[in-house]
């Protein structure tokens, strides 16, 4: 283990900026939440209303998870459960970076010709992934127990998203020596994760044993602030152990930079769908395009089958019609979709974002250089990987628009006169996808150096929108993003001078970016 200590000093200060801003953003989530429903449902009686319409919803405990009781903190802990799926993923995505990451890179064999323990960079890894979990539900008990929520229930709900996170943390360790790659390890780990969340799901919608089967689910049955019971955080504790015990005993079996699992040995010669760099782009993105397409349909066949009952469980609160009413649309089920559609829009322009950031990692890593040095002209090469960024967004939208009015409709008992609307809800999120994917493009030409820094840019996006909106900001701060100028569909408004201009801001956006980047020098 020697040389934990200066490793875990080193990448606390290469995640000096991302470490704090996910344990802010997760760790005051459940406050925002509280903040939230307190004005939304004031009396007992508007929550025990709202708690009797989620209950009556089963498509609500897949999407969220089971609700224990009416009182604040109990609704509170509810709507918080999308953190004990989100904070795993902070964590497998810190654990892994450090770990196959740094041996991808070069860094690990580096590191390892000095005076360092075999194991330091996974201890390290871990240890500060633990740091970030430590701190965010130690934020997130501490600010409900300060909102006035009882102080039990508080650090109930701080245990039970730390103890989950830990689990994924050992996961994506043993993820980490297992795998052949980064990529690898990310896709196991990232698939653990989401088995864990479909078997809390598939639990939660029936008598709840198959949840028994998911961390998920453990944290979960912790119950906070609806008569606490403890003893299921001892279940992830032991999960964690086992996890990180397994990864130790991994790293000790097997060669830097290699797997347990060896990597497929590839064809002798390319198959012909592999002939140039468009395809070479698709083969490479073809499973994370299938991963979000399963995820979104899913996602959208919840939300549609849920719409129709939404009304009954939101209630009555002039609140919440306020809310949903800068959504537009002319019945609260309306509203409701065109909200969750401008939800979905974010989480497609994040694909987006990562689409291109994958352009950036090839060129990093030197692959770009090696394609380029076959007669594959710069344009050709930049085409393969700019096509899945600009057509995935919106084949994801259509799919998500597809599921949600179809299912949305099915319930409503009217498909065709529900399908299109939403469907041109979902479509109209494109332009404003493609004017982040331009700026993406604008980096990637300009100053590649930034471009990790697209993240920062959807996160303003975001922020300008979600809390700028909230906090009552001036409009043209709110116009700066891209998102507010989105259709408010179904039911109602659609501009055709905004979706010109978004479309041509991209366009000219993402022309200047290629026209620098067939200028400049390749990077790697």
């Amino acid at each position: 283990m020697s040389g934990t200590g200066a490793l875990l000093r080193l990448y606390l200060r290469r995640d000096r900026l991302v470490l704090p801003i996910w344990v802010v953003l997760l760790g005051a989530l459940p406050l925002l939440y509280a903040v939230s429903l307190e004005g939304l449902y004031p009396t007992a009686a508007d929550r025990q209303a709202f708690y009797l319409g989620t209950v009556a919803v089963p498509a609500q405990a897949a999407l969220v998870g089971p609700i224990f009781g009416s009182d604040l903190g109990a609704l509170v802990a509810w709507r918080s459960g999308a953190l004990l799926a989100l904070l795993p993923l902070a964590a497998i995505l810190t654990v892994v970076r450090h770990t196959r990451g740094e041996e991808d890179a070069g860094r690990s064999e580096l590191v390892g010709s000095t005076a360092v323990g075999r194991n330091a960079g996974l201890t390290a890894a871990v240890t500060l992934a633990g740091i970030g979990l430590a701190a965010t539900g130690a934020l997130s008990s501490m600010s409900l127990w300060a909102f006035g929520l009882p102080v039990a229930g508080s650090i109930a709900y701080g245990a039970s998203v730390i103890v989950v996170g830990l689990v994924f943390v050992g996961c994506a360790a043993l993820a980490a020596q297992v795998a052949s790659g980064a990529r690898a390890a990310r896709g196991y780990a990232l698939g653990a994760l989401a088995a864990a969340f479909v078997l809390r799901a598939i639990g939660d919608i029936g008598s709840g044993t198959v949840s028994w089967f998911s961390p998920i689910g453990w944290s979960a049955q912790v119950r906070p602030f609806a008569e606490e019971r403890w003893w299921p955080l001892l279940l992830s504790l032991v999960a964690a152990a086992a996890f990180g015990s397994a990864a130790f005993v991994a790293a000790n079996r097997r060669d830097l930079g290699s797997g347990l699992r060896a990597e497929r040995r590839g064809r002798v010669a390319a198959v012909p769908s592999l002939s140039g760099p468009v395809a070479l782009a698709w083969r490479l993105s073809r499973g994370t395009v299938v991963v979000w397409t399963v995820g979104l349909a899913l996602f959208g066949i919840a939300i549609g089958s849920s719409t129709d009952g939404i009304g009954d469980q939101l209630g009555s609160s002039a609140t919440i019609g306020d809310a949903l009413g800068k959504f537009g649309g002319t019945t609260i089920e309306e509203s409701f979709i065109a909200a969750v559609l401008s939800i979905i829009g974010v989480i497609v322009a994040a694909f987006s974002v990562s689409a291109l950031l994958r352009l950036h990692g090839e060129e990093e890593a030197g692959l770009a250089e090696i394609v380029l040095a076959t007669g594959i002209s710069r344009a050709r090469w930049l085409s393969g990987h700019l096509l899945v960024a600009v057509l995935g967004p919106a084949w994801l939208l259509l799919v998500s628009g597809l599921m949600i009015g179809l299912a949305y409709g099915s319930a409503a008992g009217n498909i065709a006169g529900e399908l299109p609307a939403v469907l041109g809800g979902a479509l109209g999120q494109l332009p404003a996808v493609w004017v982040v994917t331009a700026i993406g493009v604008a980096l990637l030409g300009a100053v590649p150096q930034f471009a990790p820094f697209l993240w920062a840019v959807l996160v303003g996006f975001v922020a300008i929108g979600q809390v700028g909106a909230v906090v009552g900001v001036d409009q043209w701060v709110l116009d700066l993003s891209p998102f507010t100028h989105s259709p408010k569909l179904p039911g109602g408004s659609a501009s055709a001078l905004s979706l010109s201009a978004l479309t041509a801001i991209a366009v000219v956006g993402a022309g200047m970016g290629v026209d620098r980047w067939r200028r400049r020098d390749v990077r790697g």
